[in-house]
């Protein structure tokens, strides 16, 4: 399997085909039980250099905010690495994710779609090369997602941010992604381009998942 720069793949399939687990594979956070993974043409391996792994970054269903306030998080990644969030950036991202009269909310007090909103600008704002994003929307009223999915489309074409999708929404998958994959009971069944993917599908599994016929 191989992500190219720049894309947005999506990845789709029943409930435990291991879509989250492959997310924690990119991001560094498990060791592959066989095989390599392989990143910008270097092998990953225990002693991947910090600069490496802070090139990817993870967006989860449901949101780790810091108890503090919404502007806090969205600086705490800068702060991270040494760099404090400038007024303008903050504002930038503020105004980007409609948080702007939410800077000084805490984040244990926002509704579940302004806790992803402000997820996605903590994650953003650090400019990453990879953006994994497990579930980003689930749950969120129409509103939300659609600003979502805007921002993230806007990062990809503007940035040439490489974005790894996992989601249960087919019709998101066909909106964001330039290729759709199929997993199932942790193996890749298809990868292909996403109109292909839909429209015509070489696999049997495949073509039963866009059918429906497989619970997911």
């Amino acid at each position: 399997m191989q992500i190219q720069r720049g894309e947005i793949l999506a990845l789709v399939g029943p409930s435990g085909a291991g879509k989250s687990t492959l997310l924690r594979l990119l991001n560094f956070l498990e060791p592959p039980t066989s095989g390599i993974i392989m990143f910008d043409g270097t092998a990953v391996n225990g002693n991947l250099p910090l600069a490496t792994r802070r090139r990817v970054t993870t967006v989860f269903q449901k949101p780790a905010l810091l108890k503090r306030s919404v502007a806090a998080n969205i600086g705490y990644g800068l702060g991270l690495r040494g760099e404090k969030i400038s007024p303008e950036l903050l504002d930038h991202w503020l105004t980007r994710l409609g948080l702007q009269e939410l800077r000084n909310q805490k984040a244990s007090k926002l509704s579940a779609g302004e806790a992803q909103r402000a997820a996605l600008a903590r994650a953003l704002v650090i400019r990453p090369d990879v953006l994994l994003l497990d579930e980003p929307t689930a749950n969120l009223d129409p509103y939300n997602v659609d600003l979502i999915e805007n921002i993230v489309r806007e990062e990809n074409q503007q940035n040439n941010t490489t974005v790894v999708l996992v989601t249960h929404n087919v019709f998101q998958a066909k909106r964001l992604a330039h290729r759709t994959a199929l997993l199932m009971g942790g193996k890749l069944v298809e990868l292909s381009e996403t109109a292909v993917f839909f429209d015509s599908p070489d696999h049997p599994q495949t073509a039963a998942f866009v059918r429906g016929e497989l619970v997911y």
